[in-house]
């Protein structure tokens, strides 16, 4: 048995067979996910970590290196031919999954160990039964952890600000941390700081989004520590909307609106 069969993402897969009735198919590459260049110029497929075809589901189980600075697993001393450590790279690369998968019409659910049965340190306790009855939620078509169809509406696109949003937390020295609100986009610590953030993709109706934005993060506003934060991640299209609050406001509420360009980049409005 290799080191992956014996893997705490092929025990989960294992799991999720046995509730879709369906053998997955573990690793799977699609032609339309791709990595970055390589030094041959050439872009490989990056793999999923497991696909059912009769469900048109793809599960990826992602660890604690995927949402936390992790030295043995990044090796920051070391840039990739992409020009970033690995640690970014694989928040790029998770990005783009979270972007691609859902737009080519597949259900894309996300698990990680805090959803599971885990010890401190990630690891899965291998609790059968209270995992089977938890991916039976997470698998569920209506589940808030499906990434196929955001709440708003705005499709993938908001999974992508999202994504790129996570990305650069990540690149600055956050930690991710589970929501304390279940319906928070993200939220994120470094030190004594705490950041709690809102998204929205690309909509038609940019002010009304903006104003349901801002009203969601107000309903969030339960800690008086000026050291917490919020932040309302919009596209590039919808930032002069966002804005239409005043900035001493936004100071006031600690308030700060991130642009995410059409290229993934992620700028903080100063005015």
């Amino acid at each position: 048995m290799g080191a992956r069969d014996d893997s705490d993402e092929a025990y989960v897969v294992g799991l999720c067979d046995l509730i879709l009735g369906e053998s997955g198919l573990p690793q799977h590459k699609f032609d339309w996910l791709l990595g970055d260049p390589g030094t041959n110029g050439r872009r490989a497929r990056l793999p999923v970590d497991a696909f059912w075809p009769g469900h048109g589901l793809v599960v990826e189980y992602r660890e604690l290196q995927h949402d936390q600075p992790t030295p043995h697993f990044d090796k920051p001393d070391r840039l990739t031919l992409s020009g970033v450590h690995r640690g970014e790279q694989r928040a790029l690369y998770d990005t783009r999954r979270d972007t691609e998968i859902p737009a080519h019409g597949l259900r894309l659910v996300v698990v990680r160990p805090a959803d599971l049965d885990a010890d401190g340190r990630g690891r899965l306790r291998r609790n059968k039964k209270a995992d089977l009855a938890a991916l039976k939620k997470i698998l569920a078509p209506d589940s808030t952890r499906c990434r196929c169809r955001s709440r708003s509406g705005s499709g993938s696109d908001e999974e992508r600000v999202i994504g790129a949003f996570r990305a650069w937390l990540l690149a600055g020295g956050w930690t991710l941390v589970d929501p304390t609100d279940r319906w928070t986009d993200l939220e994120a610590v470094r030190g004594e700081e705490r950041l709690i953030c809102e998204a929205k993709g690309r909509t038609s109706e940019k002010g009304i989004d903006a104003d349901i934005a801002y009203g969601q993060l107000l309903r969030r506003m339960t800690s008086q520590d000026p050291r917490t934060r919020y932040a309302l991640a919009v596209p590039s299209s919808s930032l002069k909307a966002s804005a239409r609050v005043p900035l001493h406001v936004r100071q006031l509420l600690r308030i700060d609106v991130y642009e995410v360009t059409d290229g993934g980049q992620v700028r903080r409005l100063s005015t």
